[in-house]
């Protein structure tokens, strides 16, 4: 099976290009929206395509959205300072790739041995994480949402196989996010790329391994050609949430309806997006089991508990930073995180651990 067209343009594509003022006719505003993605990736590109639509479905065709995946007008590293600067109107990407702009970001995408999808919406939804959210993201003239997750991501696709923690030194790894900062605790050269690029890097061996989203998005970028050993599980993103960010200035500009519906169409997606995620992985991992003799293999015990460790360092680095938004946002994280896992052992999890005793899964 041939890669997918998907690598034609790569997550992070062409230079950027100058953008119009968002035109208005006859009371409609056209609204471009940029992606991290390339256009129709299974997964976060359908998501992003998704939520062009919904939005302009939602303001009864008042704001018309367009999607301009990653490399048609701005590359896909390049989406958060095109809308910030007022290039383009809103984008679609995770808060993995803005690590850079704040470490505190990084806390409303993923977190090692962190929240799940549904613990990651509570937390701003009812922990008060969206407040922060939005003070975080003013700094940059954004209004940010969340509108989707990839759920747990794996721990990746391996050239080699990994038998104990000293198999991780000096191995170069793609992540993003706090992963790579857990990862580097490790002895692990971790690197950003795009889908694309990672394919090439794998198959070159300029990468040991990576990770990307899960098996949904993987199939179909072709991992499993390049490298077979699949490792499970990802504790560096037990989850990772998608976003949508809104020019700030734009965003207030709009009367009470539109604000709201554009705040709707990011909110109502966030669970479709979840559940078709965690329906369509389950169907691409045993494809490529059964048809593609992909190894799927558990990391070792001690890689686990390395990796814990080297998590909690990160954790505690944010904890004692300089900016008092980022330790605010670490702090209100960890509450939420602590307060809902305790009782997740006798709900969520009691539920999942007395199936598999049943079951076997």
């Amino acid at each position: 099976m041939k890669r997918r067209n998907f690598l034609a343009t790569g997550a992070f594509g062409a230079a950027a290009t100058a953008l119009a003022a968002p035109a208005i006719a006859q009371d409609v505003m056209r609204w471009k929206m940029v992606t991290a993605w390339p256009k129709n990736l299974p997964g976060p590109g359908v998501a992003a395509q998704m939520l062009a639509d919904r939005i302009t479905t939602l303001s009864g065709g008042r704001i018309e959205v367009q999607l301009h995946a990653a490399g048609e007008l701005v590359p896909g590293n390049g989406v958060f300072d095109a809308v910030s600067e007022g290039t383009a109107e809103l984008y679609h990407a995770v808060p993995s790739y803005w690590g850079s702009k704040s470490k505190g970001i990084l806390l409303f995408c993923s977190q090692p041995f962190g929240l799940r999808a549904d613990e990651q919406f509570g937390w701003l939804a009812h922990g008060g994480g969206q407040a922060l959210y939005d003070e975080m993201y003013a700094r940059f003239g954004l209004k940010p949402f969340l509108c989707g997750n990839s759920g747990p991501q794996m721990a990746g696709w391996f050239r080699n196989e990994i038998n104990s923690v000293d198999d991780l030194k000096g191995l170069k790894y793609r992540t993003t996010g706090l992963a790579s900062e857990m990862a580097s605790k490790l002895g692990m050269a971790s690197q950003a790329m795009g889908g694309g690029d990672m394919f090439q890097a794998l198959q070159t061996g300029a990468l040991d391994a990576g990770e990307f989203i899960g098996p949904w998005s993987d199939s179909a970028l072709g991992f499993y050609q390049v490298a077979k050993f699949y490792y499970w599980p990802g504790v560096g993103e037990p989850s990772s949430a998608e976003e949508c960010a809104v020019n700030a200035e734009v965003f207030n500009n709009l009367p009470d309806d539109l604000q709201q519906a554009v705040a709707l169409a990011c909110e109502s997606l966030y669970n479709p997006v979840w559940t078709e995620y965690t329906t369509k992985h389950a169907q691409s991992l045993q494809m490529m089991i059964d048809e593609h003799d992909v190894q799927l293999r558990r990391l070792p015990e001690d890689v686990i508990t390395a990796m814990g460790k080297a998590a909690a360092e990160v954790i505690d680095e944010l904890r004692q930073s300089d900016d008092e938004l980022v330790r605010n946002i670490t702090e209100s994280f960890l509450s939420y995180r602590d307060h809902v896992g305790r009782y997740m052992t006798y709900a969520d999890n009691g539920q999942m651990n007395a199936r598999a005793a049943v079951l076997g899964y």
